[in-house]
C-alpha cells in the first residue's frame, strides 16, 4: 500500500479523498491555486504545494507542475478526483513516465472512453445499443446544420471531451444550431482543451440513469448497481438518488452486464460511470442506450456509497496498489435509499444566475469536511452515511470566497433512510438547517424540488425543471397552514422587538404596553394575529409554538401545529429587513409587514416607490467575461435575438433581446470582464 498520495484537485473531493487517505494510514499532498491558499483541502492535507495563478489553465491543469509537486513531496501515487486532468491520456502517461501511480484506469481505457467520438464507436462494435448520430469529426457550422437535418431535430451537440453539463446544446432547428454549434466549441476548449463537436438524436422524455462499475487489474469487474440522475438544468445534473424508483431488478440486471462487457471490451479497472439514456416513452424501460463512459469517479458517487457500503475512494486507491476486489457481484446490495442535492452558488430568483463572492455566512445541517473541525479535534465522520442519515461534502468556509474561476458548488447534501420518501423528507429538514448569507444559492430549490408531488411520484425525466418551472422559480408552493405560522412568527417576532426597544439600557421605570394584536401582510394576503401565553390566534385559528422565536440569522425553536392539524418541525432563518421580516423555510422565503391592528387602517395611505424602467438596457446578471457581441450599433433587434454572450463559471451564457429596438449605443467590448449589473448596451 502507498505511504503519501498527491491529490490533483481542490475543493471538497479533495477533502473527500484526504478523508478516506487518512482513514487507510496514508499521508496526502494537496496542491493549490493563489485563490486556494487558504481553503479547507490544504490545511487538511498533511503538506500542500502552491502551483500556481488562480485560473485552472494555469494551475489545476498543468500537467508538469503536478508532476513537480508530486516529485518535491515524494508521493508515490496521485488521485485526479473528478473534472480537471482525470480523464486526460496524457496526465496518466507522464503519471507513469516518472513511475508515479495514477488512481484511476489504464491509459488504453481513458483514450478509448474518455473521447466521446471514440467510445460511440467502440461501444457500437461490441453490440451496445448507442443513439442514432454522427460519430466522426465535424468541420465547421454548415458541417454540423447538414449533419443536423440528416439525423432530424430535435438533435445534441456534445464537445467530445466534455462533462458536467459544459459544452452541450439542444437544438431544435437549424437556426438552433447555427446560434449553439461555436458556443459548443468554445465550452469544449475552454473547459477541457478540445473543440470537438459530435451530433446525436435527442431522445425525448428521457431518464438518465448511471451504472457504478468497479474493477481490479485481475480481471473482477462488478457493476454497484445504478443512480437516476434525471433531474438537470441545462444538462447539469442537480439532484441524484440510488437506486432508481424507475428501475426493475430485470432493468438493472440487464443494464449492469451489458456496462460490465463494455468495461471488459477496454480492459478496465478501478472506478468508473457508463452512463444510458432510458426513454420514458418505453413503459417496459428495456429501451436504454449508451451515451458515454466517465473514467473516474462521479460527482454523485457518495449515493452509491450510502446504500452499498463501499466507499468507492477507499477501493479505487487498493485497486492502483494492486489489490483485488474483496467481495463479487453476488454480495453486491441495496440497502435503503439515499439522495443527493448539489448545493451551488446561483440565485434559482433570478433565473439561477452564478453568484460569486464572499461566504458571510455558512453553517452546514451536520459538519462537512471543513479543516475547521478537524484543528478542533472534533471527531471524524464515516463517508457512508453521516450521523442520523445526513450527510454534507464540502470544500469551503464561512469566511471564504466562492471564485468565478471554478465550478459553483458549494456543498453536496446527502441524505439516506430506508425508504425513498424518508430520505427526501430528511433532506427538505436538513435543507431547512443550512445556513448560507452573503450570495445566491439554490437551497430553496432544491427544498421545493423534494417536496414536488412528480418528484415523490418518481415520474421523472430530464425535463423536469423546464416543464415543472416555465416560467423560473419563485418559491415553494406554501400551505394556508403554513402561512398562519409564518404570519404568527413574524407577529411574535415584532412582539419581542418592540418589547426590547422599550427597556433599552434599563433607561425607563418599567416597560411600557405592547400591542398583543397585529395586521401580517405576508405577500399579497392579509392575516390579524392576537398574541396568547405560547400560542397566536390568526385569523381565529389557534397556532402553537410560534411566538418565542427572535430575528437572527437562527435556527428557529422546533414544532408549529395549526388547531388540531400535524406538527410541522421548521428550521427558520428570520432577519428584519428594514421595516420588514423575512422569514425563509421550506423551499421558499416569505416578505411580511407586521402592523398593530389599531393602526392597520392607514397601511393605504402608504407610498410604494415603483421601480425604474431597465427594459432598454442589455445589463449584465453576473460577473463575466464578455465573449461576443450579436449586434452593432444601428442594428434593429426582435424580441429573443441573441445580443451578447457572456462567460461566467466555465459556461456560455446568451442574453437576449427582451423588446424590439435599435441599438444606440454599446458599452462593452469582447474579451472584456465585466461587472454584476454592468451596462452592456443601449437601446433607442
Amino acid at each position: 500500500m502507498f505511504s503519501k498520495i498527491l491529490i490533483a484537485n481542490r475543493g471538497e473531493i479533495a477533502c473527500r479523498v484526504i478523508t478516506t487517505a487518512r482513514a487507510m494510514g496514508i499521508k496526502t499532498v494537496a496542491v493549490y491555486s493563489d485563490a486556494d491558499a487558504r481553503a479547507p483541502f490544504v490545511k487538511m492535507a498533511d503538506e500542500a504545494v502552491h502551483i500556481g495563478p488562480s485560473p485552472a489553465a494555469e494551475s489545476y491543469l498543468v500537467i508538469d507542475k503536478i508532476i513537480a509537486a508530486a516529485r518535491q513531496s515524494g508521493a508515490e501515487a496521485v488521485h485526479p478526483g473528478y473534472g480537471f486532468l482525470s480523464e486526460r491520456t496524457a496526465f496518466a502517461e507522464a503519471l507513469a513516465a516518472e513511475n508515479i501511480t495514477f488512481i484511476g484506469p489504464p491509459v488504453g481505457a481513458i483514450a478509448a472512453m474518455g473521447d466521446k467520438i471514440e467510445s460511440k464507436k467502440l461501444a457500437k462494435q461490441a453490440g451496445v445499443n448507442v443513439v442514432p448520430g454522427f460519430v466522426g469529426e465535424i468541420a465547421d457550422t454548415e458541417h454540423a446544420v447538414r449533419i443536423a437535418s440528416e439525423i432530424g431535430y430535435p438533435v445534441m451537440m456534445k464537445a467530445s471531451a466534455g462533462g458536467g453539463g459544459k459544452g452541450m446544446r439542444l437544438a431544435f432547428s437549424e437556426a438552433e444550431v447555427r446560434e449553439g454549434f461555436d458556443s459548443v466549441r468554445r465550452e469544449g476548449l475552454n473547459s477541457f482543451g478540445d473543440d470537438r463537436v459530435f451530433i446525436e438524436k435527442f431522445i425525448e422524455n428521457p431518464r438518465h440513469i448511471e451504472i457504478q462499475i468497479l474493477g481490479d487489474q485481475h480481471g473482477n469487474i462488478v457493476y454497484l448497481n445504478e443512480r437516476e440522475c434525471s433531474i438537470q438544468r441545462r444538462h447539469q445534473k442537480v439532484v441524484e438518488e440510488a437506486p432508481s424508483p424507475f428501475v426493475t431488478p430485470k432493468m438493472r440486471k440487464a443494464m449492469g452486464e451489458q456496462c460490465v462487457a463494455l468495461a471488459r471490451a477496454v480492459d478496465y479497472y478501478s472506478a468508473g460511470t457508463v452512463e444510458l439514456i432510458v426513454s420514458g416513452a418505453d413503459p417496459t424501460g428495456e429501451s436504454f442506450y449508451f451515451l458515454e463512459m466517465n473514467t473516474r469517479l462521479q460527482v454523485e458517487h457518495p449515493v452509491t456509497e450510502a446504500i452499498t457500503g463501499i466507499d468507492l475512494v477507499e477501493q479505487m486507491i487498493r485497486v492502483a496498489a494492486g489489490e483485488k476486489l474483496a467481495f463479487t457481484q453476488e454480495d453486491i446490495t441495496i440497502d435503503g435509499w439515499a439522495i443527493e442535492n448539489r448545493v451551488y452558488a446561483e440565485d434559482p430568483y433570478r433565473g439561477f444566475l452564478p453568484s460569486t463572492g464572499r461566504l458571510v455566512h455558512y453553517v452546514p445541517p451536520v459538519p462537512g469536511w471543513s479543516a475547521d473541525s478537524e484543528v478542533a479535534g472534533k471527531p471524524r465522520r464515516g463517508v457512508a452515511r453521516g450521523p442520523g442519515g445526513v450527510r454534507v461534502d464540502d470544500g469551503v468556509y464561512e469566511g471564504g470566497e466562492v471564485s468565478r474561476f471554478y465550478d459553483p458548488m458549494i456543498a453536496k447534501l446527502i441524505t439516506w433512510a430506508p425508504t425513498r420518501d424518508e430520505a427526501a423528507d430528511l433532506q427538505i429538514e436538513a435543507l431547512d438547517n443550512f445556513r448560507i448569507k452573503g450570495l445566491g444559492h439554490n437551497v430553496d430549490f432544491l427544498s421545493a424540488i423534494m417536496q414536488h408531488p412528480r418528484f415523490r411520484s418518481g415520474e421523472l425525466t430530464t425535463g423536469f425543471i423546464a416543464e415543472e418551472y416555465p416560467e423560473g422559480f419563485h418559491g415553494a408552493a406554501t400551505s394556508d397552514d403554513m402561512k398562519r405560522i409564518l404570519a404568527a412568527v413574524c407577529a411574535g417576532n415584532e412582539f419581542t422587538l418592540q418589547a426590547r426597544a422599550r427597556r433599552i439600557s434599563g433607561q425607563l421605570d418599567g416597560p411600557l404596553p405592547v400591542t398583543a394584536e397585529w395586521l401580517v401582510k405576508l405577500g399579497d394576503e392579509r392575516f390579524e394575529v392576537t398574541l396568547g401565553d405560547g400560542h397566536a390566534m390568526v385569523d381565529g385559528v389557534r397556532v402553537e409554538g410560534t411566538c418565542n422565536w427572535l430575528p437572527g440569522m437562527v435556527q428557529a425553536g422546533a414544532v408549529g401545529r395549526v388547531g388540531n392539524g400535524p406538527e410541522h418541525r421548521l428550521g427558520l432563518i428570520v432577519e428584519r429587513t428594514g421595516n420588514q421580516w423575512k422569514v425563509t423555510t421550506r423551499g421558499a422565503a416569505h416578505t411580511s409587514l407586521v402592523l398593530p391592528l389599531r393602526l392597520a387602517r392607514h397601511e393605504s395611505l402608504m407610498l410604494e416607490k415603483a421601480p425604474p424602467d431597465l427594459s432598454r438596457l442589455l445589463i449584465c446578471p453576473m460577473p463575466g467575461m464578455l465573449v461576443k457581441l450579436h449586434v452593432a450599433e444601428g442594428d434593429h433587434v426582435q424580441p429573443g435575438q441573441p445580443l451578447a454572450t457572456v462567460e461566467a463559471m466555465k459556461m456560455e451564457n446568451i442574453l437576449r433581446a427582451e423588446k424590439e429596438g435599435r441599438i444606440a449605443k454599446i458599452n462593452a467590448a469582447e474579451g472584456e470582464s465585466l461587472a454584476v449589473d454592468a451596462v452592456i448596451l443601449e437601446l433607442e
